[in-house]
C-alpha cells in the first residue's frame, strides 16, 4: 500500500486550545505524526497539485482567510495564535467584514482550532497528501493511505473547527469525481461526526456520506450527525448517520459499520474514501468508545472485502503512545502497514 506524507504537516503546532471552559494544551499535537510514522514505515512525498483541488471544495474567501488570519491577528496587536471568540449563532450574514475578530467567527465554529503562521502550509500539505493518495488509486492502486495532519472532516466549505482547516476527505472525493468516477462514497469511522464532510455533500446525489460516530446528543459536534439527517434536495438519501453510545465495543461498532457498508454497496460507488479516526480506541483521552487495537484490523478487513478502490485519509486519534499501533493495525486489514 502506498502511503503519503509531507513533513510540513508537522509545523502546525498551536500552544493551546479552549476546551471545557478553560485553556489547555493543544491535543492535536505534532507528536501524533511521529507515532504514526514509526509504526507504518516509509511514506512518499506527495506531488504538489496546487490549489485547484482545494478550491474545488472550499471557497476562495475561506482559503484567503486561512492564509492571512495570522498576519491580521498580529497586526491587531494580539499575542499568540489566532483563536475565535465571537460566533454568529443565528446565521452568518453575507457582510464584508475586515476586522480579524469578525473574520475568525465568520469562518470558524469553535475555539479549539487556532490558526498559527504555519497552519496554512501544514493544511495545504495535508490536502496534497490526500490528493496524491487519490491519484494513486485512480491510476490503479487498490488502496492508498494519506497521513493527513491536521485532520479534515470537521472543516466545511468556508469554516474550520475540530482541529480541521481543510477537508481532506472531501477534497479526495472531489478529485475522484473530477477524475471521472461517477459515484464516490465516504465512510467516516472517526469517533466524532464529520460535520464538514456532511455539509459539503449534503445536497448532492453523486457522493454518499456514511458515518459511524458518538451520539451527538452527548458528544461534539452536537449540532450535526443525528440519525434523521439524510441529505436534502438531490442529495436526499445520500447521507447516513449511525450514532452510538459511550462504551461501544467491537460488536456494536462492527454491526453499525456493516450497515453503512451495505448502504454504500446499494449506492454502487466507483471509489471509497475512508475517514479513519483512531480516537475510537478505549484509551483515547477525549473520546469514550472502547475499541481495542486488534479490532482495527477486523474493521478494515470488512471494508476491504467489499472490493472498492479505496483512499484512506487520517482523521483523529489522540492517545499518542497507542496511535501508531492502532493505525498500523487498521492498514494491516488492507494488506498495508506494520504493527
Amino acid at each position: 500500500m502506498r502511503r503519503f506524507f509531507d513533513p510540513r504537516q508537522r509545523d502546525h503546532a498551536p500552544a493551546r486550545e479552549l476546551h471545557n471552559g478553560g485553556f489547555t494544551a493543544y491535543a492535536e499535537t505534532p507528536a501524533r505524526v511521529d507515532a504514526m510514522l514509526a509504526a507504518i514505515g516509509p511514506t512518499e512525498m506527495p506531488d504538489d497539485h496546487g490549489e485547484a483541488p482545494i478550491l474545488a471544495v472550499h471557497t476562495a474567501a475561506y482559503v484567503a482567510f486561512l492564509k492571512t488570519a495570522p498576519a491580521l491577528w498580529a497586526a491587531a496587536g494580539r499575542p499568540g495564535d489566532a483563536i475565535p471568540y465571537a460566533f454568529p449563532v443565528i446565521g452568518r450574514r453575507p457582510l464584508k467584514l475586515d476586522r480579524i475578530d469578525a473574520l475568525m467567527g465568520q469562518h470558524s465554529f469553535d475555539a479549539t482550532t487556532p490558526i498559527t503562521p504555519d497552519s496554512w502550509a501544514a493544511a495545504y500539505a495535508s490536502a496534497q497528501s490526500a490528493v496524491a493518495a487519490t491519484a494513486a488509486v485512480l491510476a490503479g492502486e487498490a488502496t492508498a493511505f494519506a497521513l493527513c495532519r491536521p485532520p479534515g472532516h470537521h472543516a466545511g466549505a468556508d469554516y474550520c473547527g475540530g482541529y480541521c482547516h481543510l477537508n481532506t476527505a472531501a477534497i479526495a472525493a472531489q478529485v475522484a469525481r473530477d477524475g471521472g468516477v461517477d459515484r464516490v462514497a465516504i465512510l467516516d469511522i472517526d469517533y466524532h461526526h464529520g460535520n464538514g464532510t456532511q455539509d459539503i455533500f449534503y445536497d448532492r446525489a453523486d457522493v454518499f456520506y456514511a458515518s459511524v460516530h458518538a451520539d451527538p446528543a452527548s458528544d461534539y459536534p452536537f449540532f450535526w450527525g443525528h440519525a434523521d439527517e439524510r441529505g436534502a434536495g438531490e442529495g436526499e438519501g445520500t447521507t447516513l448517520n449511525l450514532p452510538l453510545p459511550h462504551g461501544t465495543t467491537l460488536p456494536a461498532f462492527r454491526a453499525a459499520q456493516t450497515t453503512a457498508l451495505d448502504a454504500i454497496t446499494a449506492f454502487d460507488p466507483g471509489l471509497l474514501v475512508v475517514s479513519f479516526g483512531a480516537d475510537t480506541w478505549v484509551g483515547d483521552p477525549i473520546s469514550r468508545f472502547a475499541l481495542e487495537t486488534p479490532d482495527y484490523a477486523v474493521l478494515a478487513a470488512d471494508i476491504a472485502a467489499r472490493g472498492w478502490p479505496t483512499v484512506i485519509v487520517m482523521e483523529g486519534g489522540y492517545a499518542v503512545d497507542a496511535l501508531g499501533h492502532n493505525v498500523a493495525a487498521f492498514l494491516s486489514g488492507f494488506g498495508g502497514g506494520s504493527a
